[in-house]
């Protein structure tokens, strides 16, 4: 018999359901104004959290990430593929309205560098504004890009 029974941490991201318009300034790109859309979704009855991310610019790949819960109710597993055949696993939080992401250890491919990204709800849920940060030495953090979301529907 299977057991369908949905874990209520899940129900903590539907805040993040619907369709997003992302906004992404990357210093590498020397800070072209980068657009495009991001859908989240439940898939597998609710127990994996879909998100597909297309963009404008050819030097930023489309990605395709899937969330499920974590070790404990408190965490969650971002499971992250994109158009470049990257395969990253990041460790998630996401409490009173802030969103991080980690990854800081060897998973799929090799910890070349530590990552990290940070963003906040808007209170009234219909903007996200977040940063990815990057480290070289596993300590010191430097700006990687900054991300805006603005929910479409």
């Amino acid at each position: 018999m299977i057991n369908n029974e949905r874990n209520p941490s899940l129900v903590r991201l539907d805040v993040f359901l619907g369709e997003w318009r992302v906004e992404a300034s990357i210093p590498l790109l020397q800070f072209t104004p980068i657009d495009g859309r991001c859908e989240f979704e439940w898939a597998l009855d609710g127990q994996f959290l879909l998100q597909r991310t297309e963009v404008s610019h050819p030097d930023a790949p489309d990605s395709l990430a899937i969330i499920s819960l974590g070790t404990d109710e408190d965490s969650f597993i971002q499971h992250y593929y994109d158009a470049r055949g990257v395969v990253r696993v990041y460790g998630m939080s996401f409490r009173e309205n802030v969103l991080t992401l980690l990854r800081d250890s060897p998973d799929f491919s090799p910890l070349l560098f530590s990552q990290r990204f940070t963003a906040v709800f808007s209170e009234d849920g219909s903007t996200i504004e977040g940063k990815w940060e990057i480290s070289h030495d596993g300590s010191s953090w430097e700006d990687d890009f900054h991300l805006r979301y603005v929910k479409v529907s």
